[in-house]
């Protein structure tokens, strides 16, 4: 099991920033070999199935994730989004907190716990740093591009 942490503070109001990062056909873009699925489709809410199909040919696997918590930011109040991995290869979870950060702009964390079934407990360290890095490089183009 690898946990990483990702925190940004970009100059975007709340919902643009948390718009940018759960609307999540751009992950797609964002995460290289990957396709999404979202069932039921648009509006997100909790029980929200976003399936995350990764790899290439016979070498690909599915990474459902559900919706848990939904709560889409306010005025000045922070926005959280928990999904849980329910995939056969990758469990865990993940969260992400959009709130108001200084000067108006807008303070992202995200937090991750990943586990990859199979694969042995020696090897967390470089999963940590393998998904913080992946993740924290498709964090900066989702909120780089509208």
């Amino acid at each position: 099991m690898a946990n990483f942490l990702l925190e940004r503070t970009v100059p975007l109001p709340l919902d643009e920033a948390w718009r940018r990062l759960t609307e999540w056909p751009r992950h797609a873009a964002a995460v290289p070999l990957t396709r999404i699925r979202v069932t039921p489709p648009e509006p997100t809410r909790e029980g929200t199935l976003v399936i995350a199909r990764s790899g290439v040919g016979p070498l690909s696997f599915d990474d459902p994730m559900e919706v848990t918590v939904w709560q889409p930011p306010g005025d000045d109040s922070p926005g959280l989004c928990r999904l849980e991995k329910r995939g056969r290869v990758i469990t865990g979870w993940a969260e992400i907190e959009v709130r108001p950060g200084p000067g108006g702009r807008a303070r992202v964390v995200w937090r991750e716990e990943v586990r990859v079934r199979f694969l042995p407990g020696v090897a967390d360290g470089v999963l940590g740093r393998t998904a913080r890095y992946v993740f924290g490089r498709a964090v900066n183009r989702l909120l780089r591009t509208a």
